[in-house]
């Protein structure tokens, strides 16, 4: 489908300013979970509204609906000649300045709130070297305090041990749920990630090969990723690891000791408030 000169389909766009008049503001829709934009010459303004077609809940938690849908952009390393700003109810907020660090930033709405990203090209006297170009997902099942690299899903949860309740949901909605130990801890400064190098003696779930064989014999290894503000540091023992896929990258939600997860399962199973079946051993 044609759109104002650019190309589009229902998860992505890409177009150039040049097609655009002075001044105007072009308006835009996608409808996926995830996708991309890439404006090329940006001149005048985009207006992109998110209108994602979310798949529920698993199935497997009965009578629980999101709360809220979240959104994360990461723009390109080449990400130049405009800022994004977040438009909610009528108002801007700033998200990506003009040649942003490669970022995601994160932001959340509730369902009846009108929101959209607002793209204003930046005034250049040469825009043929730039593009302003970014990823973007949507999820309507996160849970409340998924630890994403941000200050605006609220930065003072994500590190926080979970509580009882959240990791049992954690274990039936979660992208991963890996058995396993730490084999390393490895700080990036400039991203302000740890990444977490994991041995995987039981692979649950995981919805993409994030964990593959290399290690011992049987034993597939990987990452995950949790912000560097958490102080992560490696330790003995068995844990059940937990989270999400976030721009092809797993990260951390909950990470109980598997002891600790078999004695509160256990004790939820007994008084039939586990919200999925799941095995333990």
């Amino acid at each position: 489908a044609a759109i104002g000169g650019g190309a589009a389909d229902q998860c992505s766009w890409r177009g150039s300013g040049l097609s655009q008049e002075a001044g105007s503001v072009e308006q835009l829709s996608l409808h996926c979970a995830e996708g991309s934009l890439e404006w090329l010459y940006p001149t005048g303004a985009l207006r992109l509204r998110l209108a994602p077609r979310l798949p529920p809940t698993s199935a497997a938690v009965k009578g629980r609906s999101p709360p809220h849908v979240t959104a994360c952009i990461k723009p390109t390393g080449t990400f130049r000649g405009a800022q994004l700003y977040l438009e909610r109810e009528g108002v801007l907020e700033l998200l990506l300045p003009e040649a942003p660090r490669p970022h995601a930033r994160c932001f959340s709405w509730l369902p009846q709130e009108k929101v959209a990203l607002f793209l204003q090209a930046t005034p250049q006297p040469d825009i043929s070297r730039r593009i302003a170009a970014f990823r973007y997902e949507l999820r309507g099942d996160w849970l409340a305090r998924p630890a994403l690299p941000t200050a605006s899903l609220g930065a003072e949860g994500a590190c926080r041990p979970c509580n009882d309740t959240e990791i049992l949901m954690a274990i039936c909605t979660s992208d991963f749920v890996i058995r396993g130990s730490i084999r390393s801890v490895s700080n990036d400064a400039e991203l302000q990630e740890s990444i977490i190098g994991v041995s995987a003696t039981r692979i649950h779930r995981q919805k993409f090969p994030l964990f593959q064989a290399g290690g011992r014999p049987g034993r597939p290894v990987g990452s995950i990723r949790t912000p560097l503000r958490c102080g992560v540091k490696p330790g003995p023992g068995t844990f059940l690891f937990t989270g999400w896929l976030h721009f092809g990258e797993a990260w951390l939600s909950c990470a109980p000791r598997y002891r600790d997860f078999q004695r509160i399962y256990e004790g939820a199973r007994r008084t039939r408030q586990n919200p999925c079946e799941f095995p333990v051993d």
